[in-house]
């Protein structure tokens, strides 16, 4: 290696050498699993480099998952030989899991595709990004190694387009704002997750009222970050948490058979072509008819 790649960091040097090959996050996770090794010796991702240093990367391979195909309808929203974009519907599990083996989004994407990409060692089928169970909208996955890679660096550098639409609880005070505060798991339940500046990682989101009715907002919100129920745990800390969130929200006023969040839009560059594409989902019956009784209040 160079003079100058000598003073880098490990995952940064990869980063570089791998670029097109694979994600940060891939390399992340190869050094993490110690699929890298430096002279022979697992090290950590912030390791300096030395001229003489010798790196080894051994790919693991690709190892069947026991995910069964299941002929469960989809709203496809567009398809082609390199992703996949789904309209994903309220309750619906994105990755088999436990209490949840079946059903899920990719239970239903095995039997749509076929084709889906490998990831990490294992056939987890195109996934790139998650939204919750109780959150409804779109959702892209990978049908290739390729746009997997590609689609996954976007999403690490934030220049994925995500916007979402939610019913709030309270009345916000200001028109638009943005929330930064770091999010990490609640020490005293690690399913929950809290703003809080131990063992977290920076989260923003941005956010605007685009209606007021009453006691609730009508909101969209910006992801900057992609954290574990982000905007969730910063609509409740800014006070103004999800119509029907069943963990963060509120156990008086308007009930919902879950969080009354959409994942609205969502746009990429296209990962074979690199043209800028945008999608939009309209907002799911039960929201419709959640905006339609606060109107009509």
């Amino acid at each position: 290696m160079s003079e100058k790649q000598a003073k880098l960091r490990l995952d940064k040097f990869l980063a570089e050498e791998l670029t097109g090959t694979a994600s940060r996050s891939q390399i992340q996770l190869w050094i993490t699993d110690a699929h890298i090794l430096v002279n022979g010796k697992p090290v950590k991702s912030n390791y300096k480099l030395a001229a003489d240093d010798h790196v080894v990367l051994t790919v693991p391979e690709v190892q069947p998952v026991e995910i069964v195909p299941e002929n469960i309808k989809l709203e496809v929203s567009y398809e082609d030989s390199d992703v996949i974009v789904v309209n994903k519907p309220r309750g619906m599990v994105v990755h088999p899991a436990a209490g949840h083996p079946s059903g899920t989004l990719v239970n239903a994407l095995m039997y749509h595709c076929q084709d889906l990409s490998g990831i990490n060692g294992e056939l987890r089928p195109g996934i790139v990004h998650r939204i919750d169970k109780d959150t409804s909208g779109l959702i892209m996955a990978a049908k290739n190694d390729q746009a997997h890679a590609s689609l996954a660096a976007q999403l690490k550098e934030h220049s994925v387009t995500r916007r979402y639409l939610a019913v709030v609880h309270g009345n916000i005070s200001h028109d638009q704002g943005t929330i930064d505060a770091p999010i990490g798991r609640d020490s005293q339940d690690r399913k929950l997750y809290v703003v809080t500046d131990k063992n977290s990682k920076h989260a923003v989101t941005h956010f605007s009222v685009v209606e007021r009715l009453g006691d609730y907002n009508l909101v969209e919100l910006k992801l900057e970050t992609g954290r574990t129920h982000q905007i969730r745990v910063h609509m409740k800390y800014i006070g103004h948490p999800l119509v029907g969130d069943p963990v963060y929200g509120r156990s008086k006023g308007i009930k919902m058979n879950g969080q009354a969040l959409h994942a609205a839009v969502l746009g990429f560059l296209h990962p074979r072509s690199g043209q800028y594409m945008e999608f939009t989902a309209p907002l799911p019956r039960d929201m419709e008819e959640l905006l339609t009784a606060l109107r009509s209040r």
